[in-house]
């Protein structure tokens, strides 16, 4: 009996959250090495399918840079990073279509059959997202930059309360595919929409003061402030580019962004649809 009256507490808890995000589009990147060919974590799955369920429009963003890498090796290439950034020449930009077109087979296979309505897609298609050459000081080859979102298709399948599940390729204007960061796209995805929410999901609890410290969490930043600690060198390394994506969807519009670690079951629902929530908000 006092699990049951528990279950009802919960259940009582996320009622206001699920009357405020009703029809409400939330962004979800999650990748890493979390993403391997079998796909994503089922509680990760299980979640998004709870919030399209509760009548939220969820929208997933995946990458798969782990799973690129090995597909690499099989094919007797040896992945090549330049300050951190893939560089992608036309072979590897083929293995990462194939090794990214896979495990977004798989995402949305699982969801079917969790009993949820799902679309695989990757930024090239229905021209969702329009990319140009990186230009830095150095050559990347393929990788490109955002340059505009069509959502004309993510808004229809949306509205059919169909679950997109895109992973991040894009077209330029000279017919060339690009290689685009996950983040990148998810966060432009995220102002496009004008959607409520931003999740990022990693590997880590959030931004926090001393990395080795769990107790030093930031429960929630401003923007502004999480440009500041990027200059203090307190985020660092991998979050920046994570805290950087939260803060230009903020500046577009986005209500709130999200940093949590997908290792917690449940990250999703905790986050959501309860008063404490377990990672980093950031607000504008």
């Amino acid at each position: 009996m006092n699990q049951a009256i528990k279950k009802s507490e919960v259940l009582i808890e996320a009622l206001p959250y699920i009357r405020k995000f009703f029809e409400k589009t939330i962004v979800i990147k999650y990748g890493g090495a979390a993403v391997e060919d079998n796909g994503i974590d089922s509680s990760v799955l299980e979640d998004i399918m709870f919030m399209n369920y509760a009548g939220m429009r969820p929208i997933l963003v995946h990458g798969g840079g782990p799973y690129i890498s090995k597909m690499m090796k099989k094919a007797g290439l040896a992945p090549k990073f330049i300050h951190g950034r893939r560089f992608t020449d036309a072979e590897t930009l083929h293995i990462i279509d194939r090794a990214l077109g896979a495990i977004n087979k798989r995402i949305v296979g699982t969801l079917k059959k969790m009993g949820a309505k799902a679309f695989g897609m990757s930024g090239k298609d229905g021209r969702l997202i329009k990319a140009k050459k990186m230009m830095l000081e150095y050559d990347l080859g393929f990788v490109g930059e955002v340059t505009s979102v069509d959502t004309t298709l993510v808004k229809q399948l949306v509205e059919d309360n169909i679950i997109p599940v895109i992973y991040p390729l894009g077209s330029g204007r000279d017919g060339s595919t690009y290689n685009v960061n996950a983040d990148d796209v998810a966060s432009e995805i995220a102002k496009a929409m004008k959607a409520e929410k931003f999740v990022l999901l990693t590997n880590v609890n959030g931004i926090m003061k001393d990395k080795n410290n769990p107790k030093t969490l930031y429960r929630t930043l401003k923007a502004g402030e999480v440009e500041k600690l990027i200059k203090k060198k307190i985020i660092d390394a991998g979050m920046i580019p994570k805290a950087k994506a939260c803060v230009n969807a903020i500046k577009g519009g986005v209500k709130k962004a999200h940093i949590l670690n997908a290792d917690i079951p449940h990250a999703l629902l905790l986050e959501i649809f309860t008063d404490t929530g377990i990672g980093t908000e950031i607000v504008k």
